[in-house]
């Protein structure tokens, strides 16, 4: 049975996220497209989204020429540390849904660390 991209993907991010889910973590997931970023901080027991940020934002969008490079991603990771902030979260674990650690993602994870967000 051959695996596509996506499904390889996915499976890595089910390893890391069983993990996370052992050590009941709020989580900060990473998702990543050849245009966009996008980021959430996500509670533990009910999953749900308590912050949010991504090129998509109008605030983020005038401040980037496209969303698919590293400018972008750091944007949008020292957004995300902040809204994190605003919501009273300070330590997360970075969840990066399969994709490797480099380069955008990379970059996310050190802006929303320079931001102020632990993990």
């Amino acid at each position: 049975m051959k695996l596509d991209k996506k499904q390889n993907r996915l499976r890595r991010a089910r390893r890391g996220r069983a993990k996370i889910r052992e050590v009941e973590a709020i989580r900060l997931s990473v998702h990543r497209t050849p245009r966009h970023i996008y980021a959430q901080v996500i509670g533990t027991a009910d999953n749900q989204v308590l912050a949010s940020a991504s090129t998509l934002e109008a605030e983020v969008r005038k401040g980037i020429k496209f969303g698919g490079n590293v400018e972008a991603a750091a944007i949008v990771g020292a957004r995300i540390a902040q809204k994190a902030k605003a919501a009273g979260i300070d330590t997360v674990a970075f969840d990066r849904s399969g994709f490797r650690y480099h380069g955008r993602v990379k970059a996310l994870a050190e802006a929303a660390r320079e931001a102020g967000l632990k993990f």
